[in-house]
């Protein structure tokens, strides 16, 4: 009398894949090419990978001696603001991975640290926290619309770009309002 064994049934997702597939025979490999929906908080304040926005992953997983190295690229459409005028951006970033997935048992649990290596857990791996992290690195912290943008008058909120050259604010230290209001304004103004 036989019995059947089900195969262990792997998290389903785009952010996972499952080394099984791969094997782990070192040298073997398997290309995968999918899209994940990025999940909330997939970038900074003020650009970012909108949540559901799809990222494209086009990977190699590799099976080596200690792990499986997972390498390729991860693109999607970012969304934010200028700094310094607040226009809206949208445009496109590609970033390059190459990270090594240790298995269990594997000769790195004594080289190195817990944080310092990405494990296979249960014959899986979870892609969206290397991709997230990568991604992040690249962003820039204070995205522009264009490398010469202006930004915006501080006394009225128009663009710069939008105002006349001459374009000025009159402003009067507050220290100094109570004697222009008693001796009226400068010399200029007489």
């Amino acid at each position: 009398m036989s019995q059947s064994h089900e195969p262990r049934t792997a998290q389903a997702g785009p952010w996972v894949i499952d080394t099984r597939e791969i094997g782990h025979r070192a040298g073997s490999s398997r290309a995968y090419t999918r899209k994940a929906p990025a999940p909330a908080g997939f970038g900074l304040d003020m650009i970012k990978v909108p949540e559901g926005e799809p990222v494209d992953l086009d990977l190699l997983a590799e099976s080596v001696v200690e792990g499986v190295l997972v390498s390729g690229t991860a693109s999607a459409r970012l969304t934010g603001e200028c700094v310094r005028c607040l226009d809206p951006l949208s445009e496109e970033t590609e970033i390059e991975l190459r990270e090594l997935f240790a298995y269990p048992d594997s000769a790195t649990d004594t080289s190195t640290d817990d944080d310092e290596v990405e494990r296979v857990v249960d014959d899986l791996i979870d892609l969206e926290p290397v991709v997230r992290d990568a991604m992040l690195l690249s962003l820039p912290a204070a995205p522009l619309c264009s490398p010469d943008c202006q930004g915006l008058c501080s006394g009225c909120g128009v663009k710069w770009a939008e105002l006349a050259p001459e374009h000025t604010h009159e402003t009067i230290d507050p220290r100094w309002a109570a004697l222009q209001e008693r001796f009226g304004g400068t010399e200029e103004e007489k």
